[in-house]
């Protein structure tokens, strides 16, 4: 058996043989898991994903050292707009090297920024088309700003420089608009632009009655750190907010995939300030004209009708003299038909009374006679129920005390009783009842 190997002895085997059999150099495409700068040199770590899917199938640590770095760096930054950052991909020229106590990695030489630029296109352009396809690309475009936009929702880092000039510019205009500013605190670079933004956005989200609009901005900051800006998530946000989404994120020869589908983009905090105060002052403007239209056709409306009074005051004495005249004429031929009109009316009503006397006589004759008979009679009636008639028949009346006894039962014994009949009255004394 062969004797045992420490692990420097092994570790230091295997660095000899990538020293003397892997001396070349090589360009390797590969998408950035980590990438990280520690005194001066730069640390990534490096891994495939099987395609269609996120699981990795290799997996590799890298790493600048200084004096490459400080060269590397500036150049894909400036070519780039970027930093390198987790989820880049990238074409590196690496060499291997193994360590005794830190074991293998790839040394970078260089870096291709076209092939990382050529990767973020692909991307902003896929983000691009699936909000397309999707139909949210124009969707927050098509929202109207409203005319009186004064409650500003502001998604900015509160220690930004660029969000008070923003509040400053507001303020500070000069013809002397009010703005309700409420800041909602993201972060505004780096990795966590994408969360923060979001979050903000859901924030305002539940109070959008409160709110006309949205202002994202940031302030200073190079153009690497706009990458934070071209995702998909916070792009289908935007897209879909209730609310017009103004952006000022980034420079003039900049724009991210969030400007593309805001409402309104612009360059800088203070940009977006003036465009604001700009569409108040429009809307002021058009207050002002509608104002001027107002009294000019105020004006014009009166000016007609001063004119029309005018001419029918010149016109009342004629038309008042023709009426008078015209009246005059009437009351005339009125004043001539008069007296034939009242000796027809007295002839006529003549005629009438003369019927009617006709008339009530031969009603007056009828009616007498049927009262006298109706007299007769009640004359018939009034006899048969004659008390002096009924006594000569044989009947008596009995009284006692004034009053007509009707029964036995009103007397008592010892009451004293009257008894009228036809030749006289007897009075009596009760015994019994």
């Amino acid at each position: 058996m062969n004797r045992a190997l420490s692990l420097f002895e092994l570790n230091s085997l295997v660095r000899e043989a990538i020293e003397e059999y892997v001396t070349d150099e090589y360009w390797v495409e590969a998408e950035l898991a980590s990438a990280h700068e520690s005194g001066g040199h730069c640390y990534m770590e490096l891994i495939q994903k099987e395609d269609g899917s996120n699981t990795p199938i290799a997996r590799a640590s890298a790493r600048c050292w200084r004096s490459t770095w400080a060269l590397l760096k500036p150049h894909f930054e400036r070519e780039t707009g970027q930093t390198l950052r987790g989820g880049l991909k990238v074409l590196l020229q690496v060499y291997p090297q193994f360590h005794e106590n830190f074991g293998f990695s790839w040394i970078v030489t260089d870096i291709d920024p076209t092939y990382t630029l050529g990767d973020m296109a692909r991307r902003r352009q896929e983000i691009i088309r699936r909000l397309k396809e999707e139909g949210v690309f124009d969707l927050n475009k098509e929202l109207e700003l409203p005319l009186f936009a004064q409650r500003i929702a502001v998604i900015s880092s509160d220690s930004a420089a660029g969000y008070g000039d923003f509040c400053k510019q507001l303020s500070e205009n000069k013809q002397g608009f009010k703005f309700a500013v409420e800041l909602f605190s993201a972060v505004m670079q780096g990795e966590q632009v994408e969360q923060t933004v979001i979050a903000a956005l859901n924030e305002i989200n539940e109070r959008r009655e409160d709110f006309d609009c949205v202002v994202i901005i940031r302030g200073g900051g190079s153009t690497s750190d706009l990458s934070g800006f071209d995702t998909l998530a916070l792009a289908e946000n935007v897209a879909n907010f209730p609310l017009p989404v103004i952006t000022g994120i980034g420079h003039d020869r900049d724009e991210s995939v969030l400007d593309m589908v805001s409402h309104t983009r612009v360059k800088t905090p203070t940009a977006a300030a003036a465009f604001l105060i700009e569409h108040l002052q429009d809307v002021y403007s058009l207050i002002v004209e509608a104002e001027e239209d107002v009294i000019r056709c105020v004006t014009d409306r009166l000016q007609k009708e001063r004119l029309r009074i005018d001419r029918l005051i010149e016109l009342l004495p004629k038309q008042l003299a023709a009426f008078l005249t015209a009246q005059h004429a009437r009351l005339g031929r009125l004043i001539e038909l008069l007296p034939r009109q009242t000796a027809a009316c007295l002839t006529s009503q003549r005629g009438n009374l003369d019927l009617l006397a006709a008339t009530m006589r031969s009603v007056l004759e009828r009616r007498m006679l049927q009262e006298n008979h109706r007299m007769e009679m009640l004359e018939h009636r009034a006899d048969a129920v004659n008390p002096e008639k009924l006594l000569q028949r044989g009947y008596s009346i009995t009284r006692s005390n004034g009053r007509v006894v009707r029964s036995p039962e009103q007397l008592k014994a010892g009451d004293e009783i009257e008894t009228t009949m036809e030749k006289g009255t007897i009075k009596s004394v009760v015994t019994k009842s």
